[in-house]
């Protein structure tokens, strides 16, 4: 396993691309901590984003692997590029003539993805300990680390995302197309989410109850929008719609084996296609 890991890091710390999209990757992650300083007017009323409790405990758990979660894509395009540079440059061949079988060509990408998504998490934890102790009016160890199960949520989804592109780089060969795949089948997901929605009767859940288990929605689905948890926002929502919010916000543990679920699929289509593949 270490030494897997180590033919990858070398590869990746070659490319010069890989290490500048990594690099600004974890510079943006950085960045969340400036959502602090941010404060504006709304008609009479002042509004500052550290005050309403976003970086509170535990709240700023799933505040920040959610808004962390939206920048998976750079790492996305160095898993794609990763397997694009190994058909361009000849190094899978090389690897496998070097004595690499197969099957240890696709463990050792799939630990690169562990490894970044690991990485991340431990980022993210880092950060909002930092950004929770600075700012929360709250620093209890029982209030702390309630919720941190967001943690594991935020790296499972990070593993069934990264498992899907690496999957579309083996499939398509070429990081664009791969990229491009990727966000033509996020459209198929949602044209066949709207087609159950038209023909299932009015008010009824059948197709949030279906999507749930497409890759792409399931992965989204494993972290929801916590910005309607926020107070102002929930008071906003209820005046306007005269209801009050009922959503469950907590971790769904049956959508995190759903997403693993679909990290093993992919891993496993990766090496059938690879085991396949006239290289």
């Amino acid at each position: 396993m270490k030494r897997l890991i180590h033919i990858e890091l070398q590869k990746l710390l070659k490319n010069k691309a890989s290490k500048v999209l990594i690099i600004c990757y974890f510079v943006l992650l950085s960045l969340i901590a400036l959502i602090a300083s941010i404060e504006f007017d709304l008609g009479s009323l002042h509004i500052s984003l550290a005050k309403m409790g976003i970086f509170n405990f535990p709240y700023i758990w799933h505040f920040n692997t959610y808004f962390a979660a939206l920048l998976k894509l750079f790492l996305a395009i160095v898993i794609v590029s990763m397997m694009s540079n190994e058909y361009s440059y000849g190094t899978l061949k090389q690897n496998l003539i070097d004595g690499l079988s197969k099957k240890e060509f696709i463990q050792s990408k799939f630990l690169t993805v562990i490894l970044f998504a690991l990485a991340s998490t431990v980022f993210i934890f880092i950060l909002s300990l930092i950004l929770g102790y600075s700012f929360s009016s709250f620093t209890e160890a029982s209030i702390v680390f309630t919720d941190v199960d967001y943690l594991l949520a935020y790296f499972v989804k990070l593993m069934g995302f990264f498992s899907f592109c690496l999957f579309l780089g083996i499939l398509v060969k070429r990081s664009a197309f791969a990229l491009g795949f990727l966000i033509l089948w996020n459209i198929i997901e949602g044209f066949i989410f709207l087609g159950i929605r038209l023909v299932t009767p009015a008010g009824s859940n059948i197709g949030e109850n279906v999507s749930r288990f497409f890759p792409l929605e399931s992965m989204s689905s494993l972290i929801f929008n916590p910005l309607r948890r926020l107070s102002l926002v929930r008071n906003l929502e209820e005046q306007v719609s005269g209801q009050a919010d009922t959503t469950i916000y907590d971790v769904n543990y049956v959508q995190i084996l759903i997403v693993l679920a679909w990290t093993a699929i992919f891993v496993y289509l990766s090496y059938r296609v690879l085991k396949k593949r006239d290289l």
